[in-house]
């Protein structure tokens, strides 16, 4: 039978996490230098979770080591690793070049600066709330859903637990942070799930910013007018 989600994490979680920051890059590690991807994963948990490295150093080492043999892959009880672009063959010493290379950032303390996200997982790793609104409120069904934008924003603040609108704010003011030029937001807010354009006349870091500013004041709510003291 298929592994519960405990024992999956216990296994291959970190495993899992380094190379989902594969998804749409190439596999291209060498034992001298690591990838795009790989550098993106190292400086996000590096920044973020720094000790999960050691776990993914341990799990990547073990897989490449010991694959899962016929029975757990009659049971299903392993993980499978997505398609990287590699043959079945040079899968495990590409694990290994991995777990070497996570090893080496670790016992050097060779962490990436803090940088802008350069993978579309860096992208929702560094900024998973902004993810989470840009592509649930603004996909290309946004025009059929909602009379415009301002309406979209306000259907998130309704229906959204407060703390996630506030950690949106906080990302938001973030990703303004990183001085971005234009060109790059718009790579931004696509990598990050948008599919429509900002309204007219902001640009993508205007709007960004507009929107940042209308969700950390709270919503005006309108009662009945006070009576006057006779």
């Amino acid at each position: 039978m298929p592994m519960s989600p405990l024992d999956h994490d216990r296994r291959y979680g970190e495993l899992d996490q380094v190379v989902r920051a594969y998804a749409g890059q190439p596999a291209d590690d060498t034992p001298e230098q690591a990838g795009r991807a790989l550098t993106a994963y190292l400086r996000h948990t590096w920044h973020t979770r720094p000790w999960a490295l050691a776990t993914a150093e341990r799990q990547l080492r073990e897989y490449a080591e010991h694959p899962p043999g016929r029975l757990r892959l009659k049971l299903g009880e392993y993980y499978a690793i997505p398609d990287v672009g590699l043959a079945d063959g040079e899968i495990q010493q590409w694990l290994r070049c991995l777990a070497d290379h996570v090893r080496r950032s670790i016992e050097e303390g060779d962490a990436p600066p803090p940088a802008m996200p350069v993978t579309h997982w860096e992208w929702h790793a560094r900024f998973p709330e902004t993810g989470q609104f840009l592509a649930g409120w603004f996909s290309q069904d946004m025009p059929d859903e909602f009379a415009d934008h301002d309406a979209a924003v306000e259907d998130y603040r309704a229906s959204t637990d407060p703390q996630l609108v506030a950690r949106l704010v906080g990302e938001l003011r973030e990703l303004l942070t990183l001085g971005l030029e234009e060109s790059d937001y718009a790579l931004a807010v696509a990598e990050l799930g948008m599919e429509v354009d900002p309204p007219a006349p902001y640009g993508p870091s205007a709007w960004l910013s507009l929107v940042a500013d209308r969700l950390s004041n709270p919503r005006a709510e309108y009662g009945p007018a006070p009576q006057e003291s006779p």
